[in-house]
């Protein structure tokens, strides 16, 4: 029996592993415009290639959006098994901080991306790069370009992979967004997630704090709480605590203003806090002393507050825990780790086949979904993939 002919377009992480499911049982070809595979790989693995979550099954879908949209997927594949994946690949991992899931650090992202195109190659997968996807023709045929010239194929199945808008060096440029609106397929602007955003510091601020952290904070957006540490930057702020709550940040920004609020003591109650002021007179000395506000925490408090407040230790206090700074906007695509829009859920099949054209599936980062930093948002590219891969194999 001839076996079924799939056409992978994209070179990233839900191509490459979509082409590892697929290939004993498909013949497979991915089309990558640049000159190589797997670019994107190569960047997210800069300062420690993070792969998964310890998060399993309902704990790990939770931290999608849509819930609802990515829910079986992740569940029917979690980080268990990524987990499993990576050994059986004779890929080294380790669990590192906040249940984060690391390559070995004696593996350097190039070693990683080689091995993976190996297991690809022994599988008889065939990578034709510098070709670039232009479009459909009549027929939802590919439209390929290759040396200036466009050439037309056809495949059993296809399965797009071609990313969102950030990091445009890797090859995502979300360019291909025209290409599906003209076959009658929904696609939303993409936007930045997981960056920084932009707050209108005054002088002193940025003249004495620029680089330095606020740690051991909780930040809150609309319901959504993250504790940790931000740092201080020139245009705003940027860091691990503030890209969970971009999503909600980016939602209030439609609507108008954003803001967020700052525990700076996410572990005293007000009430404790008040009993460690002993002192009967109120200064910044006394407060940064028995309340152990450090220079940086002062500065950003009596930036914000009145005078009134801050000779009033209870509205003080209250400010302590709910430190309100306005957000002007997120930080542009190109600084972001990831973007949401592109593909229209409602468009999908649960299988991320096309509702119009369900020999088409579409997957990763140029769907429009949502997952903050730690491994999460590699997890879903790989749970997307599986998904794929097992329709894909249930029809023949």
């Amino acid at each position: 029996m001839k076996k079924p002919k799939v056409y992978i377009i994209g070179g990233g992480a839900a191509s490459l592993f979509t082409a590892y499911f697929l290939s004993p049982e498909c013949s497979i070809t991915i089309f990558e415009k640049e000159k190589s595979i797997g670019q994107k790989f190569l960047v997210a693995g800069k300062g420690g290639f993070n792969i998964t979550n310890t998060l399993t099954r309902l704990e790990l879908a939770k931290k999608y959006t849509p819930f609802e949209f990515m829910k079986n997927s992740i569940l029917n594949f979690d980080s268990n098994k990524t987990k499993e994946l990576f050994n059986k690949l004779g890929i080294e991992i380790f669990v590192g901080t906040s249940g984060r899931v690391f390559v070995s650090k004696n593996l350097k992202p190039a070693k990683v991306l080689t091995k993976i195109k190996n297991v690809l190659k022994n599988q008889t997968v065939e990578v034709l790069t510098r070709s670039k996807f232009v479009g459909f023709d009549e027929n939802k045929d590919l439209l390929i370009e290759n040396n200036s010239k466009i050439s037309t194929h056809n495949a059993d199945y296809y399965i797009f992979a071609l990313g969102g808008a950030s990091w445009s060096v890797t090859g995502s440029d979300g360019k291909w967004r025209n290409s599906f609106e003209e076959i009658g397929i929904k696609t939303l602007p993409f936007e930045a997630s997981n960056c920084g955003v932009n707050v209108k510091w005054k002088n002193n601020i940025l003249h004495h704090y620029l680089g330095k952290p606020l740690k051991n904070i909780a930040i809150r957006s609309g319901n959504k709480v993250e504790k940790g540490e931000i740092v201080i930057t020139e245009y705003g702020l940027e860091g691990t605590s503030i890209y969970p709550l971009v999503p909600k940040i980016r939602g209030q920004l439609k609507k108008g203003k954003a803001q967020i609020s700052i525990d700076l003591k996410p572990n005293n109650s007000k009430e404790s806090l008040l009993k460690k002021l002993k002192s009967k007179s109120v200064s910044s000395e006394v407060y940064k002393k028995e309340l152990n506000v450090s220079n940086l925490e002062m500065a950003l408090l009596k930036n914000y507050t009145s005078k009134d407040i801050f000779l009033d230790k209870a509205k003080f206090v209250e400010k302590i825990k709910s430190l309100q700074i306005e957000i002007i906007s997120l930080r542009p695509i190109e600084e972001a780790i990831s973007t949401v829009g592109g593909i229209a859920t409602e468009e999908l099949n649960n299988d991320f086949s096309l509702k119009k054209y369900p020999k088409i599936f579409t997957i990763g980062e140029m769907v429009n979904w949502d997952a903050p930093t730690g491994g999460f948002l590699l997890q879903g590219c790989f749970s997307m993939a599986a998904t794929v891969a097992k329709s894909i194999l249930k029809k023949f």
